[in-house]
């Protein structure tokens, strides 16, 4: 087998593997939590104080594997996973699920950025885009299998997901330390360190500049997702006696819809549509979905409903990430991380505020979804101008 052909297969059971982990999280971390006491507001806090460590250091690994190379910061972030699978199974107190969270954000934050760098070093331009599609897809396929693994394995013991997955992770590192080779010579000290990592005045033309209005709305369609995702686990299980396998499912229909969206769906979109329009229509499907759910009677009616929700806001994030790249007004690098930070952003204050609209009342988190969405709709109305939307 070819070096980087077999390079690509290891980093794509790299990503599927971390992916599947936590989305095993999905249908059992609140199940977990109410074994040991805990509501909705700690549900949220627990899942922002991932995205929050994520947010943080996810570009500090980057930079630190500009510095020292791919494969080590790569297997650290494959052993941190490995470790803080092993402590949620083990876990019986509520502040040992909050420090294995925490750790996890700090240590398999380098797992993603790094895999692609790492395929980005060496990988002709001609096949570049082949080789991020093979992670993008074997990410996306470990996000669907995990909320399926997690939720039918997890209805006899809530704790067996987390050591399955934590074996893969074992044997992921194992096959990196064999057979993955470095990707990115050292750099030299002296030129690294006159290379600015953060400015601040660079990023603030950024955000108030022509694309600053799309990071909002990133923001708020991230944060709209992520109130659902957060609490669907505690209102299932309240509302209609879901288990996990219930619950399992609806997240597997989650992400099984969002990656045939971006795969299938978003190409014929866009020519038809134009981005303008998928993002408006976007906050409006999102927001009717929000407001179905609490007209759902079953699994079957949830799990549509869902399905609508994940293909307007996967379809709607691709537009806006289009848009944003067409109207800044600086590099493509420094603007793509800033949206990834809109984004971790809407990934922390959308399950806090879920969490406290929860424990508040059953239905509000759906309810004031439903009105942020709908809302937003209208402001994208007047912000979008239809030239805006053909790229």
């Amino acid at each position: 087998m070819h070096a980087q052909t077999r390079s690509l297969n290891i980093l794509s059971f790299i990503l599927a593997v971390v992916s599947l982990g936590y989305g095993i999280f999905s249908p059992i971390l609140p199940f977990y939590i109410k074994s040991m006491g805990a509501s909705g507001t700690e549900l949220g806090l627990l899942n922002a104080s991932y995205a929050v460590m994520r947010l943080i250091f996810g570009p500090v690994w980057g930079s630190i594997s500009d510095r020292i190379g791919r494969k080590r910061i790569l297997m650290t972030g494959i052993l941190g996973f490995a470790i803080t699978m092993v402590w949620f199974g083990l876990a019986y107190k509520l502040w040992m699920l909050f420090a294995a969270r925490i750790l996890a954000g700090i240590l398999s934050s380098a797992t993603a950025p790094t895999t692609m760098a790492y395929i980005s070093d060496n990988t002709p331009d001609n096949g570049l885009g082949k080789g991020l599609g093979r992670l993008t897809a074997a990410g996306g396929i470990g996000a669907i299998l995990g909320p399926l693994l997690g939720g039918f394995v997890a209805s006899d013991s809530l704790s067996t997901p987390f050591f399955i997955a934590a074996g893969l992770a074992g044997l992921s590192l194992l096959l990196a330390i064999i057979f993955l080779p470095e990707s990115k010579p050292r750099v030299n000290k002296n030129l690294q360190e006159k290379k600015r990592l953060v400015d601040l005045r660079e990023w603030s033309k950024i955000i108030f500049g022509p694309a600053g209005k799309f990071f909002l709305l990133i923001f708020i369609s991230t944060s709209g997702l992520h109130i659902f995702s957060n609490v669907f686990g505690l209102f299932g299980l309240t509302r209609f006696g879901f288990g996990t396998e219930e619950v399992g499912i609806v997240y597997m229909a989650l992400g099984l819809m969002s990656m045939v969206s971006v795969g299938l769906l978003i190409g014929p979109a866009t020519i038809f549509l134009g981005n303008e329009k998928i993002v408006k229509y976007g906050f409006l499907a999102g927001g009717a979905s929000l407001g179905l759910i609490l007209l759902a009677s079953n699994i079957v009616s949830i799990t549509l409903i869902t399905a609508v929700l994940a293909m307007a806001a996967s379809m709607q994030s691709t537009a806006l990430i289009s848009l944003t790249s067409k109207y800044t007004s600086a590099e493509q690098g420094v603007t793509m991380g800033l949206s990834n930070s809109f984004v971790s952003l809407g990934r922390i204050i959308g399950p806090v505020l879920g969490g406290l609209l929860l424990d508040a009342h059953l239905n509000l988190p759906f309810t004031g979804g439903a009105i942020l969405l709908f809302g937003t709709f209208f402001i994208s109305l007047v912000w979008i101008k239809p030239a805006e939307a053909n790229n």
